[in-house]
């Protein structure tokens, strides 16, 4: 697939890159995404969540009644789950959520959520650009060229540049990474996926075959 190349001008430059079928034209597996992106939201619970059971519960740990002869159930004290205010039986504990995937449907989620934005047409490939100094006006100005404003918008560069970053940070619906750190996630999440052009090499190697083995 080929495609323009524009500059943060929203003009179209006289270069054109093609997009390597064997990344941005694969067959799509859904199944792949799901576990990806669940993986990836996963990692990023805390897992901290704690309820207090019957022996953490502060109480007395008196019998309340004789064990037999009163017509009722039997009971013991009144940290018991039973009683308004006793310890909560078979509640949260502190757990990782995290699970393993393996490499290759990793990659194969990523490259069929690159597929989906390449068929919906929903990627731009940028010249490569930086900005004298962090200004969230060159960011914004950048994506009102392209009349992305209001829409979510996932930057990829080759490598981290803290003036671009620190640029787009104020903006809830911009995001900025590196080509190393594409993830299926951000890729679904964002509605358009903005590539400066050295990065579609690396996404390439990053991408490849050998390098997922």
């Amino acid at each position: 697939m080929e495609i323009e190349v524009y500059n943060i001008k929203g003009a179209k430059t006289a270069k054109k890159v093609i997009l390597d079928d064997s990344i941005f034209a694969v067959e799509p597996n859904d199944h792949a995404i799901y576990l990806d992106v669940k993986q990836h939201m996963a990692t990023k619970r805390q897992g901290t969540h704690k309820s207090k059971e019957r022996s953490e519960v502060s109480g007395s740990t008196k019998k309340l009644k004789r064990q037999k002869g009163t017509g009722g159930a039997r009971s013991g004290d009144i940290n018991s789950p039973l009683f308004k205010g006793g310890g909560r039986a078979f509640g949260p504990r502190p757990r990782d959520y995290d699970f393993k995937l393996n490499k290759k449907l990793k990659r194969l989620a990523r490259l069929s959520a690159l597929t989906y934005k390449a068929k919906d047409n929903n990627i731009l490939v940028l010249e490569d650009f930086s900005f004298e100094e962090p200004k969230t006006k060159n960011y914004t100005e950048m994506l009102s060229n392209f009349n992305l404003s209001d829409k979510k918008t996932l930057l990829v560069l080759t490598e981290s540049n803290k003036n671009v970053y620190l640029s787009s940070r104020n903006l809830k619906k911009a995001k900025v990474i590196s080509s190393s750190n594409l993830t299926t996630y951000d890729i679904l999440n964002a509605n358009n996926l903005l590539i400066v052009e050295s990065s579609l090499k690396e996404i390439e190697k990053l991408f490849t075959i050998s390098n997922v083995i």
